[in-house]
């Protein structure tokens, strides 16, 4: 049985290296001329507006998806503005507005997910360098099956990388639901740490189910922040395009930027706790206020993230961050990817020269 998974293994790596010697000696694999048709990466769109039709976030207060809008601004070779909106698509998709409605013991109206965000980065450093990209050797006869079974060829080829030091500065917000039972066990705080406004009495911890049985006490809440951030990011644009004899023609014409920002929020808004039930002596239903300030809230955060778009009139894009958010303690890690599709860019220049006859 050893000798046969051995032989096995054996007759595998040798496959594998024939492939590979036979891929090495390929017979398409010639030199290629080409012709460069434009290398210019300060020639680029100034405004990019995409769609985002979907998102998805991994936030420990509230995971959700949706969709959202990015436009993007680059002025002259001195600055370049973004601004952000996104939200969830409905409640199935906004993960603790959808528990809160169905399972919330508090009396309360569930946020829906909302995001903004406004910013500016300054380029503090803009220049260019000699580089080099890899281009995809590509013929009309590949379509289809042919394309996808075989191992593309690609060519070096030599061009002009503009790259852009930036210092990063805006503002963002966002409101959500969240689950505060979950914030209570991080933080380790007890439902009678919260006092009523009204009486005095503490938050119960059990509630009466309707089948009589007793169980916890689901407490949900409202979270809203506003917050400024600032930081640093790292640009890089190639713009080039070269036409290949034999071969279709080859363009790399990416824009991407990494950055890495601090988040600092002037103050963490969470709802009171709205608490309704009957009151035992009149029968009357009554409703408890019990303050949040129990709550340990972090005003600090930071995010690191990475964007990418390509200089067409019509392409898409891409986007992801990981990082902590000012809010709830113990509630702010989130991780998040953003698809666009359409992006429409223009470079805003419409006006032709006029002479006269």
């Amino acid at each position: 049985m050893k000798k046969l998974v051995f032989l096995s293994i054996a007759f595998l790596v040798v496959a594998s290296l024939c492939n590979i010697s036979k891929a090495q000696n390929r017979k398409d694999k010639r030199p290629v001329t080409y012709e460069e048709l434009y290398d210019d990466p300060y020639t680029i769109n100034r405004l990019f507006i995409g769609f985002q039709p979907i998102y998805g976030e991994l936030f420990v207060a509230n995971v959700n998806a949706g969709f959202g809008v990015e436009a993007r601004y680059f002025w002259k070779e001195k600055m370049n503005f973004m601004a952000h909106f996104r939200k969830t698509y409905n409640a199935s998709t906004d993960l603790s507005r959808d528990l809160a409605e169905k399972n919330s013991d508090i009396f309360m109206e569930p946020n829906v997910f909302n995001y903004f965000e406004l910013g500016a980065t300054y380029h503090i450093k803009d220049f260019d360098q000699s580089s080099k990209t890899k281009m995809f050797l590509y013929r009309k006869s590949y379509k289809g099956n042919r394309w996808a079974s075989r191992v593309p060829l690609n060519a070096e080829i030599p061009c002009t990388v503009r790259k852009i030091y930036g210092g990063r500065l805006g503002g963002l917000y966002f409101d959500t639901t969240t689950e505060l039972n979950r914030a209570f066990e991080a933080q380790d705080i007890s439902y009678g740490d919260f006092i009523s406004q009204e009486d005095g009495t503490s938050l119960p911890s059990t509630i009466v189910g309707e089948g009589g049985e007793e169980r916890p006490l689901r407490v949900f809440g409202n979270m809203s922040v506003p917050a400024i951030y600032a930081g640093g990011s790292m640009t890089w644009i190639k713009n080039v395009a070269v036409d290949f004899d034999k071969y279709e023609e080859g363009v790399d014409d990416l824009i991407l930027t990494v950055f890495l920002d601090v988040i600092v929020a002037p103050t963490v808004n969470v709802d009171d706790i709205m608490y309704r039930d009957t009151d035992p002596v009149s029968g009357d239903l009554r409703t408890r206020t019990y303050s949040s300030d129990p709550l340990n809230t972090s005003m600090f955060g930071f995010r690191a993230g990475i964007d990418g778009r390509f200089n067409r009139t019509l392409s898409w894009a891409y986007g992801g961050e990981v990082g902590m958010r000012p809010g709830l303690q113990g509630r702010a890690f989130y991780a998040l990817i953003k698809i666009s599709f359409p992006v429409y860019s223009t470079n805003l220049d419409y006006s032709v020269e006029a002479f006269g006859k």
